[in-house]
């Protein structure tokens, strides 16, 4: 049977009221009295009960974490970081997974049912309007990884993917790649659409007629299979995939057809996820902090919990190239 706060009350010679406020943040208690406490319920093995505190605080500590992204090995990472950063925080994390959902109706749904404190929505392809929905329930949220707005309605984490498009275009066009092309994530997505909008911004600049493409989802099936199609014509020399997993797919199958990478044709991708430095992939991309991210994105999400009122900002940071394996080298 786990050990009760009567128990610890009797243990440490105090009332039950004092152990209460002991375990409860912001509570009055003497010092005494807190040592007594906690040095009775160290011997006893007690742990407060979570659910008991929040119906005296009218906090869960729940965090809600949605994405609509768990194909994607990078979210993997960043469920990782954010899961234990939460944790570490005295918060709780609870997952809500989207697959391919674009309403926030359920997720709302969902997480009233277990009155979260806060919604982080961890998600590089769903609309502003999505997050927007939380904040029109009076639900502290932050959305990490999405769309940069200069007056954005719900606080913003992440990087400017239109910057990303042109560091990448100006990458393949400083190696002297002239029939370059953009191979995209889902059209409809919104890092898709920016990271687009900076290539062709800085081709068209640079009098390159590049071409486009895009694949189904950001996964490596989708970049795969995407590839295959474009060998079936004359390819592009070098191609800017708006994703890491999308670049393993489209390497995968230009292997797969007996040409090499970067021998017969370049690729460069966006994240930095860690299966991008393997040795067998070592792909040259595009950076993004998602530590720094995930970090930023917390501390605002905690800010919230004494500030709902806080005014949206949009925290942006910035990317860098790393250079590995799978673009000729500059001239």
């Amino acid at each position: 049977m786990p050990v009760t706060l009567k128990e610890v009350a009797e243990r440490a010679g105090v009332s039950r009221s004092a152990v209460s406020r002991t375990f409860t943040e912001g509570a009055s208690v003497s010092v005494k009295t807190r040592r007594k406490v906690e040095k009775a319920a160290s011997e006893l093995g007690y742990s407060p009960n979570a659910l008991a505190s929040a119906m005296t605080t009218g906090r869960t500590k729940l965090i809600g974490l949605i994405s609509n992204n768990f194909r994607n090995p990078l979210f993997l990472e960043v469920f990782d970081l954010f899961t234990r950063s939460l944790q570490e925080r005295g918060l709780r994390p609870l997952l809500v997974n989207l697959t391919d959902e674009t309403d926030p109706e359920n997720s709302l749904r969902l997480l009233r049912q277990y009155s979260v404190d806060g919604v982080i929505v961890a998600s590089s392809t769903l609309s502003p309007e999505f997050s927007k929905a939380f904040r029109d329930a009076q639900m502290p949220v932050v959305h990490s990884f999405g769309r940069f707005a200069s007056a954005p309605r719900v606080h913003v984490v992440g990087i400017d993917n239109v910057e990303c498009g042109r560091m990448a275009a100006r990458t393949l066009i400083a190696r002297d790649y002239r029939r370059i092309a953009f191979l995209g994530g889902p059209r409809e997505a919104t890092s898709t659409a920016d990271r687009r909008l900076g290539f062709f911004e800085v081709t068209r600049e640079a009098g390159i007629d590049a071409s486009e493409s895009f694949a189904t989802a950001y996964s490596f099936d989708a970049g795969r299979a995407e590839m295959l199609r474009l060998l079936q014509h004359k390819p592009a020399e070098a191609y800017f995939c708006g994703d890491d997993v999308l670049s393993v797919g489209a390497l995968s199958a230009i292997q797969s057809r007996g040409l090499s990478v970067p021998g017969d044709i370049g690729l460069i991708g966006l994240n930095d996820m860690e299966m991008a430095g393997w040795e067998n992939i070592n792909l040259t991309t595009i950076r993004q902090p998602v530590r720094q991210i995930i970090d930023s994105s917390i501390e605002l999400v905690v800010a919230m919990l004494d500030e709902p009122g806080r005014y949206p900002e949009a925290r942006l940071f910035p990317c860098e190239i790393i250079e590995r394996g799978t673009l000729r080298p500059l001239p």
